[in-house]
């Protein structure tokens, strides 16, 4: 069962998180919070698999809360919710922790599989919502160096203990590719793909699969390329 709690300032719209989310027999609803202060609050004491955090709030807002959450070592994932195209904070929260992203038109089941998703580790919701993301947000990512840039071993630490075949993983991460297209791209068995991505996560000290596409960026290691879009 995973446990899930509920950050909007909207009433109406906890009520219809609820609602949807109490008639699925896999998740359950175990608290509200209707701004960032409260989110944090209620994190701690509920301790919840998830939060499902809106973004834009009055007071503190969702990338504050997600950063505070991360920070304080809790074991909660935060998916937040976005309106995408209009929201200016959506790279900030992945910067602060987030483990996912869905948009709040998203279907019923998507928001269902996305919930169950992040609750287990996989921080890609949905790939083609991965690509769409990094397409709008990679701009806004600070250039890497130029020693990183020329793959000099000592560019950035985070990829000091990398192989190549692990960076190829992490570059196909950057695209946006899934574990089996990685597998199908470099011609090895997707569970062997699953192995390479966690050692990959390990090595770079990425939190999940969002934070390790930012590192790849950050570096230099997804090029200078954006990534193709679905």
């Amino acid at each position: 069962m995973t446990t899930v709690l509920i950050v909007d300032d909207q009433p109406l719209q906890r009520l219809g998180f609820r609602m949807l989310l109490d008639a699925d027999p896999g998740t359950t609803v175990v608290g509200e919070a209707g701004h960032g202060a409260e989110a944090v609050e209620r994190t701690a004491a509920l301790r919840p698999d998830v939060v499902l955090m809106d973004i834009r709030m009055p007071g503190m807002d969702g990338v504050e809360a997600t950063r505070r959450i991360v920070a304080s070592g809790s074991g909660s994932r935060v998916l937040v919710l976005t309106t995408f195209d209009l929201d200016e904070y959506a790279y900030g929260a992945l910067r602060a922790g987030a483990g996912g992203f869905l948009l709040k038109d998203a279907l019923p089941d998507e928001l269902l599989a996305g919930i169950r998703a992040v609750a287990a580790g996989d921080a890609v919701v949905a790939p083609s919502l991965t690509r769409r993301l990094l397409d709008t947000f990679v701009q806004r990512i600070p250039a890497p160096s130029e020693h990183a840039l020329s793959g000099h071993p000592r560019a950035d630490a985070r990829l000091a203990g990398l192989t190549g075949r692990e960076r190829e993983v992490l570059s196909a991460m950057a695209r946006g590719l899934t574990n089996g297209e990685i597998a199908e791209l470099l011609v090895l068995s997707e569970s062997t793909i699953k192995t390479y991505v966690s050692r990959v996560l390990t090595r770079i000290g990425a939190r999940d699969r969002v934070h390790a596409v930012i590192i790849a960026y950050e570096t230099g290691v997804a090029g200078t390329d954006r990534p193709p879009s679905r």
